[in-house]
């Protein structure tokens, strides 16, 4: 069995040491590398090309100076096939959606329990997004405030053909493409194509840069 390849991206030694104990009670996940700094994240992530990375959201940047945010988008603009997640103690709205635009792939709260991390790390490995409780429901009542506006998300995205707008809306929802294939009676390719199709017409990298431009724009 193909095990889930993990860098561990936090200054603080005791937390990724606590995190690195965590990791290894799970079977198929495994740890192949730690990064203090941004900057070394950065390396080790091209050097390594994990699976998914736990980043600390405001980790120093060494020589380089930039945050946790800033060096998402960076490997994620090199490398948009590896799940990023987001770990922080602070669940603030503007670093909600400044990850999401950067390209993670899942926010979580500092001191989340082992089921919310593993389910965080194996959404995000696989393409899925994933947030804490508390974070999604910040999230849900921000984009229910947009979605009052119909008129808006009727006139969204026209480069999209129909089926494509409709795909964006129920990844909006929340729904994997599995859900998407026995919803829509469509074969899995062909949902993975019209998701690939929406990907490039929006300028996205990953689903969670999706969810949020669809939301933005009052589709969920």
């Amino acid at each position: 069995m193909d095990r889930t390849r993990i860098l561990i991206a936090d200054d603080h030694e005791p937390f990724r040491g606590g995190l690195r104990t965590m990791l290894a009670t799970v079977p198929e996940f495994e740890v192949v590398g730690e990064a203090s700094t941004t900057e070394a994240a950065i390396a080790l992530a091209q050097s390594l090309q994990p699976d998914a990375i736990l980043m600390d959201i405001q980790m120093p940047g060494g020589d380089r100076g930039i945050n946790g945010i800033e060096a998402t988008r960076q490997i994620a603009g090199v490398s948009p096939h590896i799940g990023i997640v987001m770990l922080t103690m602070f669940h603030d709205d503007d670093l909600v959606f400044a990850a999401m635009r950067a390209g993670a792939r899942g926010y979580i709260l500092k001191g989340a329990g082992r089921p919310e991390l593993v389910r965080a790390i194996q959404a995000a490995a696989t393409g899925e997004a994933l947030f804490s409780p508390a974070v999604a429901t910040r999230l849900i009542g921000f984009f229910r405030d947009l979605s009052s506006n119909p008129a808006a998300s009727a006139h969204a995205f026209p480069e999209l053909t129909e089926r494509e707008r409709e795909v964006l809306q129920l990844i909006a929802q929340g729904q994997s493409n599995d859900d998407i294939a026995r919803g829509l009676s469509i074969s899995m390719k062909t949902v993975r194509n019209h998701v690939s199709n929406i990907f490039d017409k929006l300028r996205v990298a990953s689903r969670a840069q999706a969810i949020v431009r669809a939301r933005q724009a009052g589709m969920g």
